[in-house]
């Protein structure tokens, strides 16, 4: 049995659903090219929480409204698991940020 997916993007996910996250890569080298890129990564909800960044996060905290939808995500990455609150991004696709399954070209 799986848990039901968010369909649109406006849907709200469930704790267990699976999400995709992005993650950051690495910084770019002098020359442009980075040792890991931006990549969609499995994760699964773990809370969902309406516009509760961490407050010790100011960078995300000053870029995203107290209206995002924000999940507690488990991020199974190849490396390793990665836990944290992270915002919901459903068209942008910028590393940090999570979205539906659904509306991922990926």
């Amino acid at each position: 049995m799986t848990s039901e997916q968010p369909t649109t993007p406006g849907a709200r996910p469930r704790v267990g659903d699976t999400v995709h996250y992005v993650s950051h890569g690495t910084p770019p080298r002098a020359d442009g090219s980075q040792a890991f890129t931006s990549q969609c990564r499995a994760a699964i909800v773990t809370a969902v929480l309406d516009g509760a960044l961490p407050l010790a996060d100011t960078v995300q905290t000053e870029a995203w409204d107290s209206n995002v939808l924000v999940a507690a995500l488990a991020v199974l990455n190849p490396e390793g698991a990665f836990f944290n609150r992270v915002p919901r991004s459903e068209h942008d696709y910028r590393g940090g940020t999570w979205h539906s399954r659904d509306t991922c070209p990926n």
